[in-house]
């Protein structure tokens, strides 16, 4: 892949730009996406973790997002290898993760986490806490296998994501991300097929935005005015890749305004192909109608420079590599802010800087084997 001396520096115009989320300035616009890789036993990130983040810092990703972690709520997880964001050991791993992503060049947020009704009972770490999600429904839909949330279950959950937002900023993070995709807890509460109370956090689709917009108000209560809170959301589930929050842009503006008011500073807008238009109509992605709705930072996210969907890597497929030339289309005319990366940069921590100084003839395509090793 032979790149001119104009490509080379058009690249690096757009991609090398600073961007102010709140209060962080970022030094450039890719972001690496959070990817969970359970490498840490007793959910204690440890120092290959530590250099696994920092590898990639010093390699040029501008903004870390982490792999998800864990919020203090015994029903968050359901694997003792996948990081916790409560804990004195557990947060002592996570001030030196930090710490070395910062002495890169880098900057880092946690991406904080609950499973709700993914998990099941008598999975870790903690066997005896049951699935809650907001109707107790399991993602295949099946009644009854899990506990509705109570009004103290939200409580408890609100509370715990307040927790940890507050000791990522006592800890040295540079702001937080809020899983709110993919068919998670969060994003339970905002579809239909998940959500069916009676109460105020169900209903309408703006009223199934409660608990997460009760959830960004607590964390912003606790954190710096500047300290940056990020959301990440989608329309499709793990279990549904077909599933829609919003079918007109009219529906998005009307989910997104009560996230916004609440306190969200960018949003994070998971696709599984960012090239591909979100409505008919336009050619603006998830991440692009979300800046114009709401006039906040997006970041986009899907299958970055590789050709094929990220989730074939879970089946143990490869993915070809795929030019980025379309998505420096976009962001030359600002549709979204910032990228993030996946299967790309665990193929290759180098990618940033290979892509950044041109030298795209040493990349190389997605293998699997990539998820089987940290580093």
């Amino acid at each position: 892949m032979t790149v001119t001396t104009s490509e080379l520096a058009r690249t690096a115009e757009i991609l090398s730009r600073p961007v102010a989320l709140n209060g962080l300035t970022v030094p450039n616009r890719i972001a690496m996406a959070p990817m969970t890789r359970m490498f840490s036993p007793n959910g204690v990130p440890g120092e290959d973790v530590r250099s696994y983040y920092a590898r990639r810092a010093a390699a040029g990703v501008g903004l870390i997002v982490t792999e998800g972690t864990y919020v203090g709520h015994e029903s968050a997880g359901n694997s003792d290898r996948v990081p916790r964001f409560h804990g004195e050991e557990q947060l002592a791993g996570w001030a030196q993760v930090a710490a070395d992503v910062h002495a890169a060049g880098g900057t880092i947020v946690p991406q904080l986490w609950h499973i709700g009704m993914v998990r099941n009972q008598g999975e870790p770490p903690f066997a005896d806490a049951p699935a809650v999600g907001p109707s107790g429904i399991g993602v295949d839909g099946t009644e009854g296998v899990g506990k509705a949330m109570t009004q103290a279950d939200l409580d408890d959950v609100i509370g715990a994501f307040a927790e940890a937002a507050a000791a990522a900023e006592r800890i040295g993070f540079d702001g937080v991300e809020l899983h709110g995709a993919h068919g998670y807890l969060l994003d339970q509460f905002f579809w239909a097929g998940s959500n069916r109370r009676e109460d105020a956090y169900g209903g309408d689709p703006v009223a199934r935005t409660r608990f997460a917009a009760e959830i960004v108000a607590a964390v912003r209560a606790v954190v710096s005015p500047e300290f940056p809170v990020i959301l990440r959301y989608s329309q499709w589930k793990q279990q549904d890749y077909r599933a829609r929050l919003a079918d007109t842009p009219q529906e998005l503006e009307a989910i997104l305004a009560p996230l916004v008011a609440a306190g969200v500073d960018a949003f994070h807008a998971s696709t599984r192909r960012y090239w591909l238009p979100e409505f008919d109509g336009s050619d603006l992605n998830l991440a692009g109608w979300t800046k114009k709705l709401t006039g906040l930072p997006t970041i986009t996210v899907g299958s970055v420079g590789l050709d094929g969907d990220f989730l074939r890597a879970f089946t143990g497929e490869g993915a070809e590599l795929g030019s980025i030339d379309n998505l420096l289309d976009r962001m030359e005319r600002d549709e979204f802010d910032m990228v993030a990366v996946g299967r790309a940069l665990l193929q290759d921590p180098e990618w940033a800087a290979k892509v950044l100084a041109g030298r795209t003839d040493e990349l190389k395509p997605y293998d699997a084997t990539a998820l089987k090793t940290l580093s």
